[in-house]
């Protein structure tokens, strides 16, 4: 499998308080964490441990990785 970056999707569980992470370019990847710093750290230590358990090869000696990060809150309206 060859690829040019590393697609993240990050979000906040207001439920469970924590930040939460996956990604559909590396199987297995699936963090939590309580700020989005740590999850950050947790992300990028464990993105090369899960390629190689995987045994996913890349000819790049880096990759790119993108943590899209996605937060919802609810806020009150002023006369709603």
């Amino acid at each position: 499998m060859e690829q040019s970056s590393i697609i993240v999707k990050a979000r906040w569980d207001q439920d469970a308080g924590v930040f939460t992470a996956s990604s559909s370019d590396i199987e297995g990847l699936a963090i939590e964490a309580a700020t989005f710093e740590e999850l950050r750290e947790k992300v990028l230590s464990t993105i090369p441990e899960l390629m190689e358990l995987n045994g996913v090869k890349s000819d790049h000696a880096e990759l790119p990785v993108h943590i899209m990060a996605e937060e919802v809150r609810v806020v009150k309206v002023p006369n709603a």
